[in-house]
């Protein structure tokens, strides 16, 4: 395994890992590839292909507008959500862009030069085709591919092998029985086993950094959901809740009744005030895509609020656990609705989250292990149907079901230790098996399963 924490939470812009995070990179990758060929001075026209998954749902989730900011040189772990309105308005008044924010290009503005597409690049699901011609009608042409979590592959990455000589971890796992034994070897958390694996890679101080800063970013995306109101971008005209609901719930009186079930409606707080900032285009950290954003901060703030005794040090070890289970997962199989259909994505983060609240719980490696199954178990064969493409419905809620099946599932691994049935291992076969069988209309492609049963008003 050399797949890194970072390669499993990454700090991006809504509303999509794969549509969004991804064609942006791989926009901001081709600007560069044309500097680095000498070609930024000589291009006259630019086209783009968006196939698949990319080409049926990419209006709904901004790809677009990704596309245009990732040519103009913006990269979406820096990109100040609240410049991109102003950006794409004076792209749209001057008619030109700005290949890394230096080069004019005019945009075609009878034919389009963004073309969506319902048929696919061999290679999978999510491609995209970038051409550069010159006055001469030559041409650069490249293909990369949004293979889930914001990770964009070019042909030749999606080919060869890690290079001989990378620096491998001390600990190194490509499944739930290798990690649990590996623990079990080593005398070592779960956590501390991925904390020494990651300094293989950095300083132990940038692993402590970088791991702060995604949980800052978490909660500052549950802090600025809990403050917003208003509809969500978008031809559903969906109201944002959170913030309603965050007001009901801050205006309960200590005298009431208590709710013995008061925790859980904290829970879908914080699940939609992350997945709506996620809908409108804010930031947001992939967990282990933008689909499934809400699921992982949701149980974390349930464990810092809820949880006697919780503490930074258990948020840290919270995160390192989800991610290793998110390795294991990625080992396996790209993580995206348009291979998996939405198991591959809220199933996974349900999976990550239980692992990682029983971990912090006290739960023992085989108990973390047992979280992260039940987890994905009671998620397999849940399809991908956003309607009208956009990252709403229901996709919100699905999150917010996500953090509780995840609390549930923690609940469940903790009452002991036993003879597991079914292991990790297996029900990710299983998922993998499922995806491989579910129709492509049920992943990611809005022509199958609420989208069509469903009217859109």
């Amino acid at each position: 395994m050399t797949a890194s924490v970072f390669d499993i939470f990454t700090v991006g812009i809504g509303p999509s890992s794969s549509h969004t995070v991804g064609p942006m990179i791989a926009a901001h990758r081709f600007a560069h590839r044309l500097a680095q060929q000498g070609w930024l001075s000589r291009v006259r026209q630019l086209r783009v292909e968006l196939y698949g998954s990319l080409g049926a749902t990419g209006r709904g989730h901004g790809t677009d507008k990704a596309v245009l900011l990732g040519l103009e040189g913006q990269q979406p772990d820096s990109l100040d959500p609240e410049t991109v309105a102003t950006r794409l308005a004076a792209i749209r008044k001057s008619g030109q862009l700005l290949l890394l924010a230096r080069q004019p290009v005019a945009r075609e503005t009878q034919a389009p030069w963004l073309h969506f597409r319902r048929d696919t690049l061999p290679r999978h699901p999510n491609g995209m085709r970038f051409h550069a011609f010159d006055g001469a009608g030559d041409a650069v042409v490249a293909d990369y591919y949004a293979v889930g979590g914001g990770v964009v592959a070019s042909d030749d990455e999606l080919t060869l092998r890690p290079a001989a000589g990378a620096t491998a971890p001390p600990f190194p796992f490509r499944s739930g029985a290798e990690l649990v034994q590996r623990c079990r070897d080593a005398g070592l958390s779960i956590a501390q086993l991925i904390y020494e694996n990651e300094q293989a890679w950095r300083p132990a101080a940038e692993v402590v950094d970088g791991v702060q800063r995604i949980r800052i970013v978490m909660a500052e995306t549950i802090a600025r959901g809990c403050r917003i109101d208003g509809e969500l971008p978008g031809p559903l005209r969906v109201r944002r809740r959170a913030a309603a609901l965050h007001r009901k719930l801050m205006s309960r009186s200590e005298e009431s009744p208590r709710d013995p079930l008061s925790a859980l409606d904290w829970v879908n707080l914080y699940a939609m005030a992350v997945t709506e900032e996620n809908a409108a285009g804010g930031r947001v950290v992939a967990a282990p895509s933008n689909g499934a954003a809400g699921v992982v901060p949701a149980v974390l703030q349930y464990y810092l609020k809820f949880v006697p005794g919780s503490s930074e040090e258990g948020s840290f070890n919270f995160l390192l656990t989800a991610a290793a289970i998110g390795l294991i997962y990625k080992a396996s199989t790209p993580m995206s609705g348009a291979e998996l259909g939405c198991q591959g994505e809220v199933g996974v983060a349900c999976s990550m989250a239980a692992g990682a609240l029983a971990a912090v719980l006290g739960g023992t490696v085989g108990q973390v292990e047992h979280a992260a199954q039940i987890g994905m178990e009671h998620n397999l064969g849940m399809t991908c149907d956003p309607m009208g493409g956009l990252v709403q419905n229901p996709c919100i809620e699905r999150n917010a079901m996500g953090a509780i099946k995840a609390i549930n599932a923690a609940r469940m691994a903790l009452c002991g230790e036993r003879q597991q049935v079914v292991s990790l291992d297996k029900v990710i076969r299983t998922m993998m098996q499922t995806g491989a069988d579910m129709k492509t209309k049920y992943k990611e492609a809005s022509r199958g399963d609420l989208t069509v049963n469903v009217v859109e008003c």
